[in-house]
């Protein structure tokens, strides 16, 4: 059974669903065409979380080490596989499991600046129709939504403590296997981001991908009936994804959503909280993988 060569790992709301369209059109990458299995995060586990609309997370996550493997399948001997699951970086014990099956994976970190990261999980669920209260109450209920269940998208403060969450993977892995992008490069220079990332996974860096479309802006709906019809379940989307190749639709559906959501401002007064309250936290960063992140600092 093949399994794959690489995987990203997080941060989620880091650009990892982007990456994952990029890579995807690499003709020496496979991809499976689920990203987010969350697999080595829940190996062998039941998957169950409390929140609203949590039920998609565990619908999709596959715990079975057959079913899983079999995404890989469709890939051939020159390609190299991988796959996008940005939770992983999240749960401790997936450096584990990944090092009990596939010690040699190469892993790829894609990191952004924390106080954005969360204001964006945020306005993710938000954008779903599963967050009720504004961002600073939903900061002020995360240790009661953490201790009931809740999946991991509604922890917006404790996701973005990078430096704890990676140090169990490079003491496994050590930097030699590990590529820390940050989500500022891939968002100013794309092209080059993509080219030091083919470098480290040994295929043709001068491959240029398409990058006109932006998957996954982060936004909420313009209105009520729009966010309910393109972001929450519904008999249109479930008729839709029958009835239309994903190649089809998956572009048509993140031009819609591109067009149809709008970005609020983060509270400047709340931003410098975050700041503040993440800065120690990016002061460790800063050490553990050399890269200057002063920036992020900015309020």
């Amino acid at each position: 059974m093949r399994l794959p060569d690489f995987l990203v790992v997080g941060a989620a709301k880091s650009g990892t669903t982007a990456i994952h369209h990029y890579l995807g059109q690499h003709p020496q990458i496979f991809l499976p065409a689920q990203k987010e299995t969350n697999f080595f995060a829940f190996v062998g586990e039941e998957v169950r979380f409390e929140g609203p609309g949590d039920e998609e997370m565990a619908r999709v996550t596959i715990t079975d080490f057959e079913e899983y493997g079999s995404l890989f399948a469709g890939a051939s001997e020159d390609q190299v596989s991988g796959e996008v699951s940005p939770w992983y970086m999240y749960f401790e014990r997936s450096a584990a499991n990944i090092n009990t099956l596939i010690p040699g994976v190469r892993l790829i970190f894609v990191l952004r600046n924390p106080v954005e990261r969360a204001f964006s999980s945020y306005l993710h669920v938000v954008r779903h129709g599963r967050e009720k209260l504004g961002f600073r109450e939903g900061i002020l209920a995360e240790e009661e939504r953490i201790s009931r269940g809740w999946e991991p998208i509604w922890h917006y403060l404790s996701a973005g403590k990078y430096a704890e969450q990676m140090e169990p993977f490079l003491k496994l892995f050590g930097r030699e296997q590990v590529f820390i992008g940050l989500y500022d490069d891939l968002r100013n220079d794309p092209e080059g981001f993509l080219s030091d990332l083919y470098g480290f996974l040994g295929v043709d860096r001068g491959f240029r991908a398409d990058l006109s479309l932006r998957p996954n802006v982060t936004g909420v709906p313009r209105n009520r009936v729009v966010g309910h019809l393109l972001f929450r379940p519904n008999p249109f989307k479930e008729i839709a994804r029958k009835m239309i190749p994903q190649g089809v639709r998956y572009p048509i559906s993140q031009e819609l959503g591109r067009r149809m959501v709008v970005k609020p401002s983060l509270d400047p007064s709340l931003r410098r909280e975050l700041v503040a309250y993440y800065k120690p936290e990016i002061l460790s960063l800063q050490d553990l993988i050399g890269r200057d992140l002063s920036h992020w600092f900015e309020a």
